[in-house]
């Protein structure tokens, strides 16, 4: 099945709010065509899913992710970088799937999936 990955990587405030909210359009079409959307998290974005810093972009982005979540795209963040911020925990219960980042960018490719990075 063809794949849209949206990759969240920088932590600026359009980069945070318009990635995921791309997603979220995207998703809304994508099984009518036969396609899936994944989000990964990664590098400074990752570290805004605590939410502890930033003002009204990080919240818009993590209450996107969590919706994200429940309309059942699959979410991912490095498991590496979680653990060394000391969120692994945090951000499994929220229903992030940790993984690698090398074996996930791995991954896309094998799957020749279309990647969009923020």
């Amino acid at each position: 099945m063809p794949k849209t990955v949206i990759h969240v990587f920088h932590d600026d405030d359009d980069s945070l709010a318009t990635g995921t909210r791309v997603a979220q359009r995207i998703q809304e079409i994508a099984p009518g065509h036969g396609s899936e959307v994944e989000v990964f998290c990664f590098g400074p974005a990752q570290r805004r899913l605590s939410g502890k810093d930033g003002g009204e972009a990080v919240a818009t982005f993590n209450g996107q992710i969590d919706e994200l979540i429940a309309d059942g795209v699959v979410v991912g963040a490095c498991a590496n970088a979680a653990r060394v911020d000391g969120v692994t925990d945090d951000l499994a219960r929220r229903g992030l799937n940790l993984r690698v980042a090398r074996d996930e960018f791995l991954r896309f490719t094998l799957e020749q999936a279309t990647v969009i990075s923020f």
